[in-house]
């Protein structure tokens, strides 16, 4: 079986460690863990490789946020992937700083990437794993936030929580989800 994981963000270096981007962070850490590296290809950085037994495509797309859907429904028809094997992580401005949520299906939420993979794929029906950014920011300065850096205290909760996102994607490839889960701080 084959999977498809694609971390959400922005390229370039001024994304880089944005709290949009943490979907690239958490790729970042599973392509670590399965001795993988990033390669640019068509609509992004693609990584291929094997966890045990199951092979997998980490996608970071370049398309940016609002257009993610372009790469995820490119590289599903590529390299032949079901939608019940393609999986989104992405920032949530809903849920509280480092929780993580994973679902089988869902509304966008608001959030671009999502809304744009939802009209290019045809259906809400594909797993995510959403990543809790918190949404301490004032009125109005909602793009200024997601767009922002981490601070200190932050930084160390994501990099406790970074492992046990990684985790929830290896129980996605080698368990399945059949309903919403609820992950909780390290």
């Amino acid at each position: 079986m084959k999977y498809l994981i694609t971390g959400l963000g922005n390229p370039g270096a001024e994304y880089e460690f944005t709290r949009h981007n943490i979907g690239f962070l958490v790729l970042d850490a599973l392509a670590a863990e399965a001795g993988i590296s990033f390669m640019p290809d068509r609509f992004g950085l693609i990584a291929e490789g094997r966890l045990k037994n199951k092979q997998i495509v980490l996608l970071k797309p370049d398309t940016y946020m609002n257009l993610s859907g372009k790469a995820v429904r490119y590289w599903m028809q590529a390299k032949d992937i079901p939608l019940e094997q393609t999986i989104v992580v992405t920032d949530d401005l809903a849920l509280p700083l480092g929780k993580l949520r994973m679902k089988t299906k869902g509304s966008a939420g608001g959030h671009n990437g999502l809304k744009s993979i939802a009209e290019l794929l045809q259906t809400e029906n594909y797993p995510r794993l959403r990543f809790g950014i918190g949404d301490n920011f004032s009125k109005g300065k909602q793009v200024d936030f997601v767009l922002g850096t981490w601070n200190k205290s932050e930084q160390e909760i994501i990099k406790n929580q970074i492992p046990m996102a990684v985790d929830a994607l290896k129980s996605f490839i080698f368990v399945g989800i059949s309903k919403t889960m609820e992950l909780h701080n390290r």
